[in-house]
């Protein structure tokens, strides 16, 4: 992989073995140095690696690397190419403006209800067998939804393709933190770039491809099942490691094996820490201002007097803005004690984007589209907080799952009600007033998350 020419490519292992490990660079820099250090956790990385029957080999991290990235390139086109084509697939289903409204609720609303499932199916098949089936669900959804002749059946087939994405958008973490305990953080923003990357192409993409195959939004809309069939196939050999809890990198459990260092630990309340929450509402506000952006974003520029054509590309550099910085914030963010002055630089560029999109929304197009896409930034900054405030591996599977599925479920109204405000507002000054207006309590509560504590120590008092 090119992007990791500058680093040794890392053995696939849970942790190095304790006692002679030099001290991980990215993992202790969660805990500010300090914090990984502590009693249980240099046994949590000690775990061993899932017995599978066969050694793990560079090439076994490579294929693990590329299956990474290639899941993290379809976690959005769904919701993207849809959003780039919404007036049309809107007149071929005979939506109204509330429908359509709903159908952009419907992504979180399926992260929401089936994300909260992928911890306890991983522990069951594995994690890379959970994947696999979300990348095979994802192919199902994108390939029936276009071509059928119903808006009810034409939600059902996206949420299909959603349920693939809930899971696999819960199980990234915890993949990152059982296989690379020592690069979170790059790991992270290596993922959250390719996810940017696939949000990106899907929304300048689309209608071009619509327009190259005749001017249908049918095949248009059906094409990205191509790439997620692909990301299928470096999953497969995954599908093998099963029993194995994620997040833990402990091999199957047999009667004959010895109780590891972690077991008879209490299981984490984790409704019981504030951190917890504050990541759950803050992981719900900026998906949010995402689904409203991805859902929405392409119409406000059409209305004004955009091309439709324009109007893509603008909501793809929105998008694009999150290849680069998604890279990047992870690695900065582990490398801080706090993370909330980062929290409150990006929802300062929101509140501008969206200024911009009340006052002069055609005048200013690009620039807004910018600003706004450095705000949608959040979401690889939430990420990577999931991974800095959970100690252990299981931790960071159940904080994720939380954060994640409390944070999509929050996030659905939004969606909605922007289509509802703006079918019988008759414009788009009420939506973006209430955009601006979110932006406020997710700087808030994103300073809280970003304090330097674990969600463990929280729910242990």
């Amino acid at each position: 992989m090119g992007l990791m020419a500058s680093e040794e490519t890392p053995t696939l292992r849970p942790a190095p073995r304790a006692g002679a490990e030099a001290r991980p660079r990215t993992d202790d820099a969660l805990r500010g140095g300090e914090r990984a250090a502590a009693p249980g956790a240099d046994a949590d990385r000690a775990a061993p690696a899932p017995s599978t029957g066969r050694p793990w080999t560079v090439w076994t991290t490579r294929l693990l690397v590329l299956g990474i990235v290639l899941a993290a390139l379809n976690l959005r086109p769904a919701i993207t190419s849809l959003g780039a084509l919404l007036e049309e697939v809107r007149d071929g289903l005979g939506m109204s403006g509330s429908v359509a409204g709903l159908l952009t609720s419907v992504p979180p609303l399926c992260f929401a209800v089936f994300g909260v499932t992928a911890p306890r199916l991983a522990r069951r098949f594995g994690p890379g067998a959970v994947v696999c089936a979300g990348m095979a669900a994802i192919t199902a959804g994108l390939l029936v939804r276009p071509f059928v002749g119903n808006t009810a059946v034409f939600l059902a087939a996206s949420a299909l393709a959603l349920m693939g994405i809930a899971v696999s958008n819960v199980l990234m973490p915890v993949i990152v933190k059982r296989w690379f305990p020592d690069r979170v953080g790059f790991m992270t923003g290596l993922y959250s770039m390719a996810l940017a990357c696939g949000t990106s192409i899907a929304a300048a993409a689309t209608v071009p491809v619509t327009d190259a195959l005749g001017g249908n939004w049918r095949p248009g809309l059906g094409v990205w099942a191509a790439l997620a069939a692909a990301a299928v196939l470096p999953w497969l050999p995954f599908l093998r490691d099963r029993g194995a809890a994620p997040g833990t990198g402990q091999a199957p459990a047999t009667r004959s094996a010895p109780a590891g260092p972690g077991a008879g630990r209490p299981a984490l309340r984790i409704t019981r820490s504030r951190t917890a929450w504050a990541l759950a509402v803050f992981f719900g506000l900026q998906a949010t201002a995402a689904y409203i952006t991805m859902g929405w974003m392409a119409q406000i520029f059409r209305d004004a007097g955009v091309s439709a054509g324009t109007a893509g590309v603008l909501l793809a550099v929105t998008m694009a803005m999150g290849i680069p910085l998604a890279f990047v914030i992870p690695r900065v963010a582990t490398r801080l004690p706090q993370q909330g002055p980062m929290v409150v630089v990006l929802g300062l560029c929101g509140l501008a984007g969206y200024a911009g999109l009340y006052l002069a929304p055609a005048g200013g197009a690009w620039a807004w589209a910018v600003l706004l896409g450095i705000s949608n930034c959040a979401f690889p900054l939430a990420l990577t907080m999931v991974g800095m405030r959970a100690r252990t591996g299981p931790g960071v599977a159940q904080l994720s799952a939380f954060a994640q599925s409390t944070g999509y479920l929050i996030s659905i109204p939004g969606p909605l009600l922007v289509g509802v405000l703006y079918q019988h507002s008759g414009g788009w000054g009420l939506p973006i007033a209430l955009m601006a207006a979110l932006m406020v309590p997710q700087m808030v509560v994103g300073v809280l998350a970003g304090r330097d504590r674990t969600v463990e120590e929280e729910a242990a008092r």
